[in-house]
């Protein structure tokens, strides 16, 4: 088959998304040479994501000829990519970003949309109410123009049959792979990063933003022993000035560590040197970075309410987000139980169901069903 997919995140997006679409893109072109992979971009994106994407003879890229300014690329993706496709013979279409171009039923191209979350819609409060309109008028539309959809994890299946009538019966739970870096040992690690960071420290990766709630691992840190540190990772909001205030009113600022902008080579080596992972995030879709710290050999200890035990596991611990106390209790027992390494290679054969082959051959079978 000729494949068209939505490569917008694909060249723009360092983490999330972005990389989503080019560990399935390189999975899918890796256990299948015979279809043909075409990627819509509105523009080249950046150099650096869009040489991730593993240059294979079946796979290529695809961009719009005439639309040139910011404007005229976002309505060729929602809507004048259709007459692209349909001129390059596109046999079926996935959207790999929650989102599908208006007419693309009308004119008899199946179409797969991968659904990561309903957050706008659950959690409202965590967007600019302009912001939710959008998010909920482009989904409505995507669910009318979908063939079938792809959903991250059972949560975001049941988001999907909440908010929308789309047949459950057309709704495929295919858990999201995690990059393969993460599954190998430390080795040739540069420890740079590691500078100032304390000896023992717990790790937590993502935005830094409400929704995230950052601001209970920081309160944790007022049980635990005061040789442990905190480290986060990830893109600083606003919520991150709330979260530096509230460390240095309760005398914790020099046991924090706020580190944006890290690298793809030094982030596995601050998941390999933390002694626990912690993820009290109130709602997601999935939980990704839960994965990558589970292949790295960390113990996780994550947040009730959502998604996170579908990704860490029956031996990963669960707490209430609201909870400091309760954190920091099974960050305490994570890093002193006697059956550490036990629960590390328990959970590490869990997350093998993440692995890049699984999951493709998971999708190739929706596609199958079209």
């Amino acid at each position: 088959m000729k494949i068209g997919y939505d490569a917008k995140r694909i060249v723009r997006n360092n983490t999330g998304l972005g990389s989503y679409g080019r560990t399935l893109i390189n999975s899918l072109s890796a256990v299948d040479a015979t279809d043909r992979l075409v990627l819509y971009a509105p523009d080249e994106g950046r150099e650096d994501l869009r040489s991730q994407v593993i240059c294979r003879p079946q796979v290529s890229f695809r961009y719009p000829a005439h639309a040139r300014g910011g404007l005229q690329r976002a309505l060729w993706r929602s809507h004048g990519i259709v007459s692209d496709l349909v001129a390059d013979g596109i046999e079926l279409f996935h959207g790999l970003s929650g989102e599908l171009p208006v007419g693309i039923r009308r004119a008899g191209i199946p179409a797969v949309v991968t659904i990561h979350d309903l957050i706008f819609l659950r959690h409202p409060e965590y967007y600019h109410w302009w912001d939710v309109q959008i998010y909920k008028w482009k989904f409505l539309k995507t669910i009318q123009e979908a063939s079938r959809i792809i959903a991250i994890s059972e949560c975001t299946k049941r988001d999907i049959l909440a908010f929308s009538d789309f047949p459950e019966d057309r709704i495929s739970v295919i858990y999201q792979s995690a990059a393969s870096r993460f599954s190998s040992s430390a080795g040739q690690e540069d420890t740079a990063i590691l500078k100032g960071l304390g000896d023992r420290y717990i790790l937590q990766v993502g935005t830094i933003e409400e929704r995230k709630n950052a601001m209970e691992s920081v309160a944790a840190l007022d049980f635990l022993p005061r040789d442990i540190h905190l480290v986060l990772v990830g893109r600083q909001t606003a919520y991150t000035e709330q979260v530096r205030r509230y460390a240095f009113q309760h005398g914790l600022e020099e046991r924090l560590h706020i580190l944006s902008g890290v690298s793809n080579r030094d982030l596995p080596t601050l998941y390999h040197h933390a002694v626990c992972f912690v993820y009290p995030s109130r709602y997601e879709g999935f939980g990704i970075p839960i994965i990558e710290a589970i292949q790295c050999g960390l113990p996780v200890v994550a947040a009730t309410g959502s998604c996170l035990e579908e990704a860490g596991g029956p031996d990963s611990l669960y707490v209430s987000p609201d909870d400091p106390s309760a954190l920091a209790d099974a960050i305490r027992s994570m890093i002193e139980r006697p059956d550490r390494q036990q629960v590390i290679a328990r959970s590490r054969q869990f997350v093998r169901r993440f692995e890049n082959d699984s999951v493709a051959e998971q999708v190739m079978r929706v596609y199958g069903k079209l």
